[in-house]
């Protein structure tokens, strides 16, 4: 015997609200499991959870994983982050696409289905979220203009390697600054001639009350802009003269201060490819 899944409901759903394809919002989470339950994590996070906790719910339509194998942890900047203690944790990263005006939607259902999830016992338990939180776009800039992929395509397309860069601002009033500085004058001289196709801009949004207890509340909501710098070149190979100084740019233009410039490379989906290289 089916059960009653509200089948009608969606009909009337689909008819109603935003369905555009810009990405105006993305969960991003960076996760550090457990010493010992790391193969344990990566399966249970690609077998299931990737599906029935994100690509499966309303209007999240795009996704990828990524890893930081122990040398790329070891690239990471600044030595004390106010984002991860020690800065090395958080080795693997999840990024998701939501339709723009659609947050509201997905999160009700996120919340639920969560839950759901947890009463199921299908959320595993022996992990850390080092950095986890639902940011608005706020802008994306392209080293190549109108030519290549557009941001929407971002985590669809083959890219080599990302940079998680999360900047702090004393003020909003600073990060309003630090956005123009960003957008204007900063990033479109940074991806001239870079390994780095486009940089996306997001602002964190706080977590709901009802959010469940093992995710912390969102800090930085006013304050603080994270970066995803998508890259056509391994990490490893384009540090040094690419990302190297990043931190101190933001410094120097007494805009704000990085608390993380984090280095991935893509995961290789229904395998354990780089599990053994954490550590």
């Amino acid at each position: 015997m089916s059960e009653d899944t509200r089948s009608e409901t969606y009909a009337e759903l689909a008819a109603v609200g935003p369905y555009g394809v810009r990405p105006g919002h993305a969960l991003i989470t960076m996760v550090e499991p457990h010493p010992g339950h790391e193969y344990a994590y990566n399966r249970w996070y690609e077998d299931d959870h990737y599906y029935a906790g994100a690509m499966a719910m309303p209007w999240m339509y795009a996704g990828r994983r990524w890893v930081a194998t122990r040398d790329l942890q070891l690239l990471r900047r600044p030595e004390k982050s106010a984002i991860a203690e020690p800065v090395t944790a958080g080795c693997y990263l999840s990024t998701y696409w939501i339709t723009d005006g659609r947050y509201d939607d997905h999160m009700r259902w996120t919340v639920g289905i969560n839950k759901r999830l947890n009463r199921d016992g299908r959320v595993y338990r022996d992990r850390t979220h080092v950095f986890t939180a639902f940011q608005d776009h706020e802008a994306t800039v392209y080293r190549d203009g109108a030519a290549g992929p557009r941001d929407f395509h971002a985590l669809d397309h083959p890219y080599a390697g990302l940079v998680l860069q999360v900047v702090d601002t004393d003020s909003p009033g600073q990060r309003a600054e630090l956005l123009e500085w960003l957008v204007s004058r900063h990033l479109p001289k940074r991806v001239t001639g870079s390994p780095s196709a486009m940089v996306t801009v997001f602002r964190p949004t706080p977590l709901p009350g009802d959010r469940m207890s093992y995710v912390q509340q969102v800090e930085g909501v006013d304050t603080r802009l994270t970066l995803l710098w998508f890259l056509e070149a391994d990490p490893r190979e384009c540090w040094e003269p690419y990302f190297t100084g990043l931190d101190t740019a933001v410094t120097e233009a007494g805009l704000g201060r990085v608390e993380l410039l984090a280095p991935f490379v893509p995961t290789v989906p229904g395998t354990d490819k780089y599990v053994d290289q954490l550590r």
